[in-house]
């Protein structure tokens, strides 16, 4: 039975969304915590419920935390959402790691302030033992090995450690770094910088620059040797040096505590209830 302090949040949550939604004129779609989890089809239901409601908007706002995930699941969420709304905007208050990153860049807009971050495009797989891993980490150390191999410096005990990786994991690693890095340079491209038609100095941007630049920053974001670690964040000042382009809400100081105040109230709730994913709209709750 729900108690008085968890009805109070519940409806204080719901008039914080209204709020914002009511503030960015469009419907907004809250994700908290580990993208592979959910039931794809659950996802499906709400974001369906959403679009067909009476009182829909032509946009979508999704207000984003996640440690990361599955690249498989982001690909079928992104087909979902797209196909019920044409623009789709990312706010992330907190963090997006990994898929979450991968998630963000399939928006038309990502909005962060100066305490947001996204991270490296490191895919999660699960392993045998059924445990979600950072893909890029085992292949790294795999090319280590070989190299160490290569060179006659491989231990007995890294020989014993390369033989026994098994094959067909090593390939499933491989094709989750590859799906990865293919989506963000398709979702940059497709939705990021089609609006994106003109440089600094008034000539037009064509189609090969586009791909060009989406190349670029799919090739940094997923490379290890960069950031070292599967959690580093990435504030907006080092997405800047990517040239990827940032609605930076730092200084709108209405549309910031609007978010900051449905996030604290958010983060409450979840904690509360102990939810390992939350997720809200105007009709679910």
């Amino acid at each position: 039975m729900e108690s008085q302090l968890e009805n109070n949040l519940r409806l204080l949550l719901n008039s914080k969304l209204e709020t914002l939604e009511k503030y960015l004129d469009a419907d907004v779609l809250v994700y908290y915590g580990p993208i592979g989890n959910l039931n794809e089809n659950v996802f499906l239901k709400l974001v369906e419920e959403l679009a067909q409601d009476a009182n829909r908007h032509k946009s979508l706002y999704i207000l984003l935390t996640t440690t990361g995930g599955s690249a498989i699941t982001v690909e079928r969420y992104v087909n979902i959402i797209r196909h019920h709304y044409s623009e789709v905007n990312f706010i992330i208050p907190d963090y997006a790691y990994s898929a979450g990153t991968i998630f963000c860049m399939s928006g038309d807009n990502i909005y962060m302030d100066y305490f947001s971050v996204l991270g490296p495009i490191d895919p999660q797989v699960q392993n045998k033992e059924g445990k979600w891993v950072a893909a890029l980490g085992y292949l790294d150390k795999i090319n280590d090995y070989i190299e160490k191999a290569k060179l006659g410096t491989l231990t007995n005990v890294e020989f014993a450690i390369l033989k026994d990786f098994d094959l067909a994991e090593l390939r499933s690693f491989e094709q989750a770094r590859d799906l990865t890095i293919d989506l963000l340079k398709k979702w940059l491209v497709k939705y990021k910088f089609k609006n994106w038609t003109k440089h600094s100095d008034g000539t037009d941007v064509t189609d090969e620059e586009k791909k060009e630049r989406a190349a670029k920053i799919a090739e940094h974001l997923s490379d290890n040797n960069d950031w070292k670690s599967h959690g580093r964040p990435i504030n907006i000042e080092a997405l800047k040096v990517l040239k990827l382009k940032i609605e930076d809400y730092s200084d709108n100081v209405e549309l910031r505590t609007k978010i900051r105040d449905y996030y604290e109230t958010m983060s409450d709730y979840v904690r509360l209830k102990g939810f390992p994913i939350f997720i809200h709209d105007r009709i679910f709750l």
